[in-house]
């Protein structure tokens, strides 16, 4: 019963976690205008994401715009975006591997060796997905960290961390947690022992032995 517990703690954080990694690959908040400096700009706020960059009003009014052409993209865009689409597809091949394994579900009930194979499979599954978004997110912080200190990067077009970026760690981290947790359902080899060979008792001496 522990297990099973474990299991389920397991695929609930992992799937928690897969859903963070789409909210953050959709989220255009990877990055935002910081305004550090003399000039200071209030009435609007500038985000910038995979997918588009918005810009938001004082008035709470939001206008985004979509990237206009693939290959007009830095390359480093480029490859954090296909890091994060590929972390959401291994999500969901892990989640119906996982799904399959589980011990509350009926599928392959017969052999419950292979059905926790499938488990702990879904579960590196998750765990190189949650690798695959923290490499993403991490990888473009650092560049956002690298041009935020660059003395060359003019001061009104620095940008911060956005909340797309803390929801990404967070989700990749929950994804490594949630498939650790379920290969931790590994069934274990049992050592078979051969049966200990009893020996036989000597008698007690009656004390009438003769020569």
């Amino acid at each position: 019963m522990a297990s099973g517990g474990l299991q389920l703690l397991g695929f609930v954080l992992a799937f928690l976690g897969w859903i963070g990694i789409i909210i953050s690959t959709a989220m255009p908040q990877w990055k935002m205008a910081s305004y550090a400096g003399d000039n200071i700009v209030t009435a609007q706020a500038l985000y910038e994401g995979l997918w588009m960059s918005c810009a938001m009003q004082s008035t709470g009014q939001i206008q985004c715009k979509v990237y206009d052409s693939l290959l007009k993209l830095e390359g480093n865009l480029q490859a954090t975006r296909a890091l994060m689409v590929a972390a959401i597809l291994l999500g969901l091949v892990a989640l119906f591997v996982a799904v399959t394994g589980m011990k509350c579900m009926k599928c392959m009930e017969d052999d419950q060796v292979k059905k926790m194979r499938m488990a702990v499979f879904g579960g590196v599954i998750f765990i190189i997905a949650g690798l695959a978004a923290l490499v993403a997110t991490s990888w473009y912080g650092n560049r956002v960290a690298r041009a935020f200190y660059d003395p060359f990067t003019p001061v009104n077009t620095r940008f911060e961390f956005g909340s797309a970026l803390f929801i990404g760690w967070a989700a990749a981290s929950l994804a490594i947690l949630g498939g650790a947790f379920l290969c931790c359902s590994c069934p274990r080899r049992e050592t078979s022992y051969p049966p200990s060979r009893g020996y036989p008792k000597n008698a007690p001496s009656t004390g009438k032995d003769y020569v």
